[in-house]
Formats: structure tokens, C-alpha cells, sequence
């Protein structure tokens, strides 16, 4: 067995392939689990493997198959070996846009967490917004008070930002 050092972790290279079902994928957040079918416990797995293989999500229920090495945390998926979503439970929660660009202000932000909340106003549910997105705007830092303009969608857990943009003024 090979070891390295990635994230200031040591990881073995040598990856065992593991067939499970997707307990549940974030979009927003980037990442899910899958629960293994041998009994072997949660398997992490992020967009980047999902993204690799050519998708952008993975709904519950459906079945996937990938190659997983062993870290401090547990099972991480690294590759995405195949991906059946005939398994996927009917009523698995999906991510629905909305489609539209809307006022927001940063409730609070944490580049360390990876994450923070929005809200569009007073008695309006919070809308997650995660780090990536937010690089992929080619924002810096955001500040509690920041206006933004959201796009965003009803996933499983909740408002989830999909696209921001800083607020013009007027």
C-alpha cells in the first residue's frame, strides 16, 4: 500500500470498489453519501467525482458504483465508476431553480466553514450559499450587510443559492 499526504491527511492510493445507494447529494454544499451495500458504512463523495463522470447530481435512492479508498473520516469516494438512477426513490427531494436573479443580504458568511446564509428580507426562509459558488461569481469575502443579487432553488433541505452577483447600485 502506498500512502500520501493530501490535505494534511495521510490517504492510501490503493482504492477498493464499492457498490451502495445515495443516501442523499447537496448541490449547494457539494458533496453527499452513499450508504455501501456490503455493510462497510457511509462512503463520501463529492461533485468533483460526480462532475468527472458527467453529472451534476445524484438523486436518493439511485445506485452508485465507485472506487473508495480509506481516509481518517472514512470511505471517500474517488472515482465514479457508474451511476443508476432507475434505483432513485420517487419522491427524492430535487433540486428546482427558480430562474430569476432577486435581492439578498449576507446574513453571514465563513470562507473557513465553506459556507453561509442569505435572506431576502424579514420572515423569508435563509438561502444556503456555498463557497464555491460564490468563487465561481469572483467575489471575495463576504460581509454580513453585503447585497447580493441570488439566483436560487428548493433543494431537500431548503433554499439553496445556485448563482450570485454583486448588487448594482442605482
Amino acid at each position: 500500500m502506498v500512502v500520501t499526504k493530501s490535505a494534511g491527511e495521510a490517504v492510501a492510493t490503493d482504492a477498493e470498489r464499492l457498490r451502495g445507494r445515495v443516501k442523499w447529494f447537496d448541490p449547494a454544499r457539494g458533496f453527499g453519501f452513499a450508504v455501501s451495500e456490503d455493510g462497510g458504512g457511509d462512503v463520501f463523495f463529492g461533485a468533483e467525482a460526480l462532475r468527472s463522470y458527467g453529472l451534476e447530481t445524484a438523486c436518493e435512492g439511485a445506485t452508485l458504483v465507485c472506487e473508495a479508498v480509506r481516509r481518517t473520516k472514512g470511505l471517500q469516494a474517488v472515482r465514479i465508476l457508474e451511476v443508476d438512477s432507475s434505483t432513485a426513490s420517487a419522491e427524492s427531494a430535487r433540486f428546482v431553480p427558480v430562474g430569476t436573479f432577486r435581492s439578498a443580504t449576507v446574513k453571514w458568511f465563513s470562507r473557513v466553514k465553506g459556507y453561509g446564509f442569505l435572506s431576502e428580507g424579514p420572515g423569508t426562509p435563509d438561502i444556503f450559499v456555498h463557497v464555491e459558488t460564490v468563487r465561481a461569481a469572483g467575489l471575495g469575502e463576504l460581509r454580513t450587510g453585503d447585497r447580493l443579487r441570488v439566483s436560487y432553488g428548493e433543494g431537500p433541505k431548503g433554499r439553496l443559492a445556485d448563482a450570485v452577483a454583486k448588487e448594482q447600485d442605482n
